[in-house]
């Protein structure tokens, strides 16, 4: 198992949820450019404008082994996983050459606890056949009744899995900080 190092997603590395944005939609496997499919730009553009985009990246070696973010959606975007307006969908992609190593868990565990302290709840649209659903499972996330689809990629089947967080309270440094005791 690879131990990676995560590291938070800023507005200013937009440009790594555009590229893990091919990973997570599996385009690197039918071969297709992100660009065929612009309704997708709904997961990445414009990262990180607002304070509801949340995400994190892990890094093996020095390079980017994969990410996961969320972003709050409208009912009218037509995303697979949406649930209502104050469920973020989330995306998660790794390299191919990182998977099955423990990546994806590292980066969803811290990334779960991080999401807690904002939302109560987030979804996921995954494959009914994926190697992914084991772990969305072993990580609570559970399947939504009635929640079928069809992938925007290739058509293949999909479902909604959605996972109640447990709510986190932001500690902050200064915390606790009285500045008249300074030099106790």
């Amino acid at each position: 198992m690879l131990s990676p190092t995560l590291y938070f997603l800023r507005s200013s590395e937009q440009k790594i949820t555009s590229d893990m944005l091919r990973y997570a939609m599996r385009l690197d496997e039918v071969d297709k450019p992100l660009s065929d499919f612009p309704a997708l730009g709904i997961y990445e553009k414009f990262y990180g404008l607002t304070t509801k985009d949340l995400g994190l990246y892990a890094l093996v070696d020095n390079k980017i082994a994969g990410a996961v973010w969320i972003r709050l959606l409208r009912e009218d975007h037509g995303a697979n996983g949406y649930i209502d307006a104050d469920t973020p969908v989330l995306n998660i992609a790794v390299i191919p050459e990182f998977r099955s190593q423990g990546v994806g868990f590292s980066m969803l565990s811290q990334f779960l606890q991080e999401a807690g302290a904002v939302f109560e709840q987030i979804s996921v649209s995954i494959l009914q056949d994926a190697k992914a659903i084991k772990l969305f499972e072993k990580l609570g996330f559970e399947k939504v009744e009635a929640s079928e689809g069809k992938s925007p990629i290739d058509g293949s089947d999909v479902f909604t899995m959605l996972k109640k967080l447990d709510k986190k309270e932001v500690l902050r440094p200064t915390d606790g900080y009285d500045p008249r005791r300074w030099m106790d």
